[in-house]
């Protein structure tokens, strides 16, 4: 979960603290029908769960109406993932089968996966005032904070609904007006 910078640990099981997992729910209606990037300590509790690293979430069906994603921050080399290659399928869930998705990513708007996936594509972000927020470590809270700000990313039709809940943790901000537009050097035009 390095997103360019240090480690803070090896593990990749931090945990979504408990406040955004409610207010997830509360987007979707109360029920959260896949957590991609589940792991044995997750307090998510979706209808299906792909738990890492035994079951591969990337490689698994996304075809669920509500999706909740808090993807591993960092480069997997031996699996060859990346925070890409996660935020790359939220987008393709709402693109192909008009999914719901709420992701819990790092801030890294220069990025190129933050160019093709998230602008032009995402409805709507909120960057978390939880200037370190602080991860749940093998399901409890009071690990290490953040090593960088982070933001929930909303792909889906209710942006209201969106602003309405998230407004309470951070900016949110409007990216529908961005809708199908080009974004960095060979940039590629949104669905």
């Amino acid at each position: 979960m390095t997103a360019g910078r240090t480690l803070n640990t090896l593990s990749q099981d931090w945990g979504t603290p408990e406040k955004y997992v409610n207010a997830v729910r509360e987007v979707f209606g109360g029920r959260i029908d896949l957590d991609p990037c589940s792991n044995g300590c997750s307090i998510v509790h979706a209808r299906t769960e792909y738990r890492l690293p035994e079951h591969d979430g990337l490689k698994e069906s996304w075809k669920f109406p509500t999706i909740y994603a808090n993807p591993p921050y960092g480069i997997d080399r031996k699996r060859g993932t990346s925070i890409k290659r996660w935020l790359c399928r939220c987008a393709g869930a709402h693109g192909e089968h008009k999914a719901e998705v709420l992701a819990l990513v790092p801030v890294a708007t220069n990025t190129r996966h933050w160019k093709e996936y998230v602008f032009g594509r995402a409805a709507g972000v909120c960057f978390l005032y939880d200037t370190r927020l602080k991860f749940l470590v093998n399901g409890r809270s009071g690990g290490k904070g953040a090593p960088m700000s982070c933001a929930m990313i909303y792909w889906g039709r209710d942006f209201d609904e969106f602003l309405a809940v998230f407004s309470k943790f951070g900016a949110v901000v409007d990216l529908r007006p961005l809708k199908g537009k080009k974004f960095g050097n060979g940039g590629r035009t949104a669905d």
